[in-house]
């Protein structure tokens, strides 16, 4: 969840939802909660190495509550629980209704198993989830289910989809792209809108877990990809938002500058995109401060284990050792995250690294340094343009 993010306003009064102003320095905007690592699929790519059952050393349930609690003292981010499959746990509506009734906004995604019942759907719906995120890598049987490493993953995805939309509960449909699906993205995204999706939430492959180098797609096509994604947010019936993707933000500043100097007239140079512009909101009606890796964003892990994302597995702390504000507060990794201006090669010297930065978890997963430059983006700073070629 690293793209410019919504302000999310609650009818239980959610501190952000007027467009309130985070110190990500102090609080985190979002926190994903991986209730347990057990899961029934076999997805190419998980993050999680998932297993078929719960591990022993799960936080218990009232280890749960206690993390809810200081998780709802950072100033009330967002909380999503994740897994491997959180249906496997079985006190996970009593965590989302615990959750609720603090005045937290609560989604959850589940896998679309047989885990996932009408009824369940029903349960999520009353205790006042806010979203519920369905994975859909492909427009096909084929290339779906190979992605899930699950026979039938693509029918049974498409029957809980439509309890769904039977109960009027908005829908978040995540789609990891890779070499398996870029060449069907125009079907995928058509796909989006006939099932009625409010949000197509777009990650971009990163190299862990399972997920392998040779997966991922080209820094040329990632470029494609983002201009692609920008033009249709445009027109699409559904949200767009991105994870591991940073410099689409990128992206999306230079095309909104592009358009705004062609409105009034101007020829649009590259280097007429200034950071002025990129202080300016991005056209998707979300913040323009960025979240990134430990920079407005930590994720907690089955066993309490507190790393900047679960895509850059690191850890700052354990919940059961270390309160968690002071984990994210105070942890090494995480007070290196934010400081882009730290950040090694041209991370460190881009004029768009306030709002993007690159993704932390792909930089890590290729060159072993979170602090490097990402390995997956094109663009070549102004500080370095603007450098005297080198003589010899």
């Amino acid at each position: 969840m690293h793209g410019f993010e919504k302000g999310h306003p609650s009818s239980n009064g959610h501190p952000y939802g007027l467009g309130k102003i985070i110190d990500y320095n102090q609080n985190p905007f979002i926190v994903i909660w991986e209730v347990t690592r057990a899961c029934q699929l076999k997805c190419v790519h998980c993050r999680a190495d998932a297993q078929l059952t719960p591990d022993t050393r799960e936080l218990t349930h009232e280890e749960g509550l206690n993390l809810i609690d200081q998780i709802f003292e950072l100033d009330n981010p967002m909380l999503v629980f994740t897994g491997g499959d959180c249906m496997m746990r079985e006190d996970l509506f009593e965590f989302a209704d615990y959750a609720v009734k603090k005045g937290m906004r609560v989604s959850m995604t589940p896998s679309a198993t047989a885990n996932v019942t009408k009824e369940r759907m029903e349960r999520a719906k009353a205790v006042g989830l806010s979203r519920w995120g369905f994975s859909l890598d492909g427009p096909t049987p084929e290339i779906h289910d190979h992605f899930r490493g699950t026979p039938g993953s693509f029918q049974l995805t498409f029957e809980k989809i439509n309890y769904l939309n039977e109960l009027n509960m908005p829908l978040q449909i995540n789609t990891v792209i890779s070499r398996y699906n870029y060449d069907s993205l125009e079907k995928m995204a058509k796909l989006v809108g006939e099932l009625k999706a409010v949000m197509w939430y777009i990650f971009l492959l990163v190299p862990t877990g399972r997920g392998q180098l040779d997966a991922c797609i080209t820094p040329a096509e990632h470029e494609k990809v983002f201009r692609w994604l920008y033009e249709l947010s445009k027109t699409a019936p559904y949200d767009i938002k991105t994870t591991a993707a940073q410099h689409y933000r990128r992206v999306v500043l230079q095309q909104k500058a592009r358009e705004h100097l062609i409105t009034n007239g101007e020829i649009c140079y590259e280097n007429s995109i200034t950071t002025d512009f990129a202080s300016m909101h991005d056209g998707l009606k979300r913040a323009p401060k960025g979240v990134n890796d430990g920079n407005g964003f930590l994720f907690v892990s089955h066993i309490g284990d507190v790393m900047p994302s679960g895509l850059l597995p690191i850890v700052g702390g354990n919940v059961r050792k270390t309160p968690l504000a002071d984990i994210y507060r105070d942890s090494k990794i995480f007070k290196e995250l934010r400081q882009p201006d730290n950040y090694q090669g041209k991370c460190g010297v881009c004029e768009y690294n306030k709002v993007c930065g690159g993704s932390r978890s792909r930089t890590y997963a290729v060159t072993g340094d979170y602090m490097e430059s990402e390995p997956y983006c094109v663009y070549i700073p102004q500080a370095l343009r603007n450098q005297a070629p080198i003589t010899v």
